[in-house]
């Protein structure tokens, strides 16, 4: 159907410039809606694994991602206390080698930069700065445009207005975790980072993870702790009763790292929140994709990568089927269960992660006895999705 009206796709976040991009390369005419003025994503780093790095390398964007991002040799876990490395699956050549695309990290501001300018220098994609839509976004859309979309795609993130005009969409559940963002510069980093590693440092009911940002020649860090939720705030600042919070989560940690996050300056919190079962479409010509859909925890490191699977699927799926309806059932029926492995994935994660006592002990011992090759092999069905042959 590329020669209908164009598509409206609400949000310009990852998810909606990735999707703008997958529709254009189909041959679709695109316009992108976002409230803000100008574009600014909220956030730090993010780990793009082969899957998600895979469908950007297919849009032309290499060049610009090697150009910000670094490739770690390992992905690590390691013990919050002794700082003892418990497993390691190899990254870097290994990961280009194994599942046909690089496993990189970047600042998101970067990625968001990359994607904008890519649809901006796309003749097929239009951007609307200042236009926030709500209610039934058709209506708002059609105002804008002067004609009626004939798909509308909400790409608005965990708090979509889009998913409010489905009925019984999903509903903002918080799952009793807590996330800080925060920004070392390396020359104030511990000792015991590395630079070419992600690692996972974990302990009981807590677990960091830390990682180099290339462009600000620092350490990206991502504390997950139970906490209570910022109230209706997606993010919030720091405040000396969180920032308690958050050293009493560490307090038997290892020193250094302990005195890594007490020192560092920059912070911010958010609740993490999921978006319970719900439709993804209204069976006609309005969908959902990336957070608006599953917004999921960060556990399995797969938020941002499953908005990017969402985009390439969406996008083939509306190729293929002259009929919008059954392009859009076709899409959420090859997207659900993999959403909901991924899911899975994420919450065994969580619970290994934050193992305390006899079950911290079982996990350490289980992780003993598997090879970088068996780790490896376990996350082939993940990092290998999109990839010939498999």
């Amino acid at each position: 159907m590329p020669d209908a009206d164009p598509i409206a796709i609400v949000g310009a976040g990852i998810a909606g410039l990735t999707t703008a991009l997958c529709l254009a390369r189909q041959g679709f005419n695109t316009d992108v809606f976002e409230q803000a003025e100008t574009l600014e994503e909220v956030g730090a780093g993010l780990q793009l694994s082969p899957n998600a790095s895979r469908i950007l390398i297919e849009l032309g964007l290499l060049d610009a991602l090697r150009a910000v991002w670094s490739e770690p040799d390992s992905i690590a876990l390691a013990d919050g206390r002794s700082l003892r490395t418990l497993a390691r699956v190899p990254a870097g050549a290994d990961a280009r080698s194994r599942w046909a695309a690089p496993y990189g990290v970047l600042h998101r501001a970067s990625l968001q930069r990359i994607l904008l300018h890519a649809v901006q220098s796309e003749p097929r994609c239009r951007i609307h700065l200042g236009h926030r839509i709500e209610g039934d976004p058709v209506p708002a859309v059609m105002a804008a445009i002067g004609r009626r979309p004939s798909v509308t795609i909400g790409a608005d993130g965990i708090r979509s207005q889009v998913r409010a005009a489905l009925p019984q969409g999903g509903t903002v559940r918080f799952t009793g975790d807590v996330a800080w963002r925060l920004m070392v510069p390396r020359a104030r980093a511990a000792n015991c980072l590395s630079d070419n590693r992600v690692t996972a440092f974990l302990g009981e009911n807590a677990h960091l993870v830390v990682y180099p940002i290339r462009e600000t020649d620092s350490f990206n860090l991502i504390a997950i702790i139970g906490g209570r939720p910022a109230n209706e705030t997606w993010i919030g600042q720091n405040s000396e009763e969180r920032r308690r919070e958050l050293a009493a989560a560490f307090r038997h940690w290892n020193a250094d790292l302990r005195s890594m996050l007490d020192s560092a300056a920059s912070a911010t919190y958010w609740p993490l929140c999921t978006v319970g079962e719900g439709p993804w479409h209204n069976g006609r010509d309005i969908v959902l994709i990336g957070d608006a859909a599953h917004a999921m925890t960060p556990f399995a490191a797969q938020g941002a990568a499953m908005a990017i699977e969402d985009a390439q699927e969406l996008a083939r799926c509306l190729k293929r089927f002259d009929d919008v309806a059954a392009a859009l059932r076709q899409y959420e029926a090859a997207r659900r269960p993999r959403i909901a492995r991924v899911r899975r994935r994420g919450a065994f994660n969580r619970f290994a992660y934050h193992a305390g006592g006899s079950i911290q002990v079982v996990r350490n011992a289980v992780l003993a006895l598997r090879s970088p090759e068996m780790l490896a092999a376990d996350l082939d069905w993940l990092y290998g999705y999109g990839a010939r042959g498999r």
